[in-house]
């Protein structure tokens, strides 16, 4: 599928992120929307994909410390590498800003993508918005 991935601050890409953030953990997820939106989000570089047709399907950011986080992807559409360019995207921006590492929280289940993009688990399960959780660091030396 071909998309177009955008990366931006919260204040130019917050509606068409807190689209796909709401279907995903929101409505799919039952993640209580108080939950979702924190400080974080402002002083983040966001990362949003779309589709031939405009729509965002996919979203990511990266927090100044290097934490990678709410990354979400259209259900219907998982599978096809869209996760992996917005999580590529956010790579390459990271590295640009001089991160030498990064680390995230990821849902169990998502272990094995994050994997796959060179992420290594870390410490004991943990759970984070009643969903079990594992840290995962990148290390780019």
């Amino acid at each position: 599928m071909k998309t177009r991935i955008v990366i931006g601050d919260w204040n130019s890409l917050r509606e068409d992120a807190q689209k796909v953030r709401i279907e995903v953990f929101v409505i799919e997820q039952n993640v209580p929307i108080e939950l979702e939106w924190d400080e974080g989000d402002e002083v983040s570089t966001h990362a949003v994909a779309y589709d031939e047709q405009g729509h965002a399907v996919a979203t990511g950011r990266l927090l100044p410390d290097g934490h990678i986080g709410r990354m979400a992807v259209s259900q219907s559409l998982r599978g096809k590498g869209i996760g992996k360019q917005v999580l590529r995207a956010l790579l390459e921006h990271a590295r640009r800003d001089g991160h030498q590492a990064l680390a995230l929280h990821a849902q169990t289940h998502a272990i094995p993508f994050y994997e796959r993009q060179g992420f290594i688990v870390e410490g004991e399960e943990f759970i984070e918005a009643d969903m079990p959780h594992r840290l995962m660091r990148m290390c780019f030396i």
